[in-house]
């Protein structure tokens, strides 16, 4: 590198950089730069990044298994192995029965099993009748000299793969033992001077480089005779999140606004309703499936919840009995009142439609509502389903409203979504007929994916609620399938895994 440049470079430098040179060196660890600097290791760590940043230094980082004493290791290396302190007993007092050992040497009844096998594979002692034990010859001379275990002990922490033949074989005993000794994998970062760094090493810097403005400085003008350290606009600094709205809700936010700019009002309701709302008010047979436990949450306490006025419950029990005045035969069964009573976790927000069109006057139509908000579904979690999830839903109700208005509301929504090709397919929904599903045109697996249903809700569910057969137009949507492509999710469940370094990271939505 010129002067010129090496220079400019020099005056760059921060101090940690400035202190960590000079004791710079090839195949240097950190722990040694640590050790001759005399800087706090996050001070070197930061230095040797800034200088491989620079391209001064490269550093190449090496993971070695370094065996340690663990928590009984550590007590035994200053009171002793339990086995030393097993025969050291004996040796006061022969013929001991094993309580006596255990109280006498202070150990556990643990470790006095792990003794008695490893001092009867060495022939250190003899068992006696009546769970007596008795050192032999062996066992006073093992007390006298120091055990290769003992010697492994006092010489850790050691490198794994630098074990002596011998070293291995006392590893693979002490491994076995309860927690002896432990291995942890530790990084060793190790230092590679560049050419130029090189070149820098062997420079002897000044330390007359300022790094800030004082007033003093200011005011006593010495900042004209000063050496002013560049700034490094290269260098990395830490990065700062500022502070946001879950990226959920802020989907959230722009549908009701796309909702909100189309004239719609909002629906809003509890997410315990009684199964009158949820699943009689909707059509929906007392015996159908969708009721089973293995579909629905059902309150334990209260388990029942009270029912609207005489003469809406009575519409709705000669729709499904009957028919009623619908023109339709129903569902042909007696209608059970205490069964409608019965309170659940919402299965869908379509009950928030159904309490409003029941509380519609026909001198307010024609009018449209909206709700984005949770529902229950009693699923197994996997990546494409949840037990909790969020409903898009909406109703039109006018008496001169059609199925094309409808496509042309669900085209207008999905395109403000982002998706530029929409479709409906004739599909068949318990209170909707017409029933149609809605699919879009996923742009990078080319397929049509459904996002959603939708129709014109029945007279049977109408006729009862408002008292006369209005057309009302119906759609309920997967929030969660629909904003999973511009956040790149695959896996519904992260979308709400809250994991702080998602947060952080998630892109802005910015439809």
């Amino acid at each position: 590198m010129l002067m010129h440049d090496l220079n400019k470079l020099i005056q760059t430098l921060h101090p940690l950089e400035r202190a960590v040179i000079p004791v710079l060196e090839n195949d240097i660890d950190a722990n040694s730069i640590i050790r001759k600097s005399g800087l706090k290791e996050v001070e070197v760590i930061r230095a040797l990044q800034w200088l491989e940043n620079k391209g001064l230094i490269k550093i190449q980082q090496t993971l070695k298994e370094i065996i340690n004493l663990d928590k009984n290791g550590a007590l035994y290396v200053m009171e002793g192995l339990p086995e030393k302190r097993f025969l050291q007993a004996l040796t006061e007092e022969e013929r001991m029965t094993l309580d006596e050992v255990s109280e006498k040497a202070h150990l556990t009844k643990e470790e006095v099993n792990i003794c008695l096998g490893i001092l009867k594979k060495k022939e250190a002692i003899e068992i006696l009748p009546r769970m007596r034990v008795d050192i032999t010859e062996e066992g006073r001379l093992l007390l006298e000299r120091t055990s290769p275990e003992e010697h492994f002990l006092k010489k850790l922490p050691l490198d794994l793969a630098h074990l002596s033949s011998e070293e291995k074989r006392v590893y693979e005993e002490l491994k076995k033992r309860r927690c002896i000794i432990k291995t942890d994998v530790t990084r060793i970062k190790k230092v590679k001077l560049t050419k130029t760094g090189d070149e820098l090493a062997r420079l002897k810097l000044s330390d007359q480089f300022v790094d800030s403005l004082t007033q003093d400085v200011l005011t006593s003008g010495t900042w004209k005779e000063k050496n002013f350290r560049r700034y490094d606009v290269t260098i990395n600094v830490p990065k700062i999140y500022g502070g946001k709205r879950h990226f959920v809700n802020q989907a959230v936010d722009y549908i009701k606004r796309i909702w909100l700019d189309l004239g719609f009002k909002e629906m809003k309701g509890n997410i315990v309703q009684t199964s009158f709302w949820n699943f009689d008010a909707l059509f929906t047979a007392q015996d159908h499936p969708v009721r089973d436990l293995h579909d629905t949450f059902y309150l334990k306490n209260p388990a029942k919840g009270k029912l609207p006025k005489k003469e809406l419950i009575d519409n709705v029990k000669k729709a499904h009995e009957n028919g009623g005045n619908t023109g339709s035969k129903g569902w042909q069964y007696t209608w059970q009142r205490e069964e409608s009573k019965k309170n659940v976790l919402r299965t869908h927000t379509t009950v928030l439609s159904a309490r409003t069109i029941a509380a519609l006057k026909e001198s307010e139509l024609p009018v449209k509502f909206f709700s984005v908000g949770k529902c229950f579904r009693n699923e197994t979690v996997d990546w494409s389903h949840l037990f909790e999830l969020t409903q898009v839903e909406g109703i039109i109700v006018d008496p001169n409203a059609n199925f094309r208005h409808l496509i042309g509301y669900l085209k207008e929504f999905f395109h403000k979504m982002g998706y530029d090709r929409v479709r409906v397919r004739p599909a068949y929904f318990p209170y909707t007929e017409p029933s149609a599903e809605i699919e879009v045109f996923h742009p990078i697996r080319k397929t049509w994916v459904e996002l959603g249903g939708s129709g014109m809700f029945r007279p049977e569910m109408v006729k009862p609620l408002i008292g006369k057969d209005i057309p009302v137009l119906a759609w309920g949507l997967g929030m969660e399938r629909i904003i999973g492509e511009y956040y790149q999710i695959t896996d519904i469940r992260d979308l709400y895994k809250n994991d702080l370094k998602q947060l952080r990271e998630m892109r802005t939505w910015m439809r």
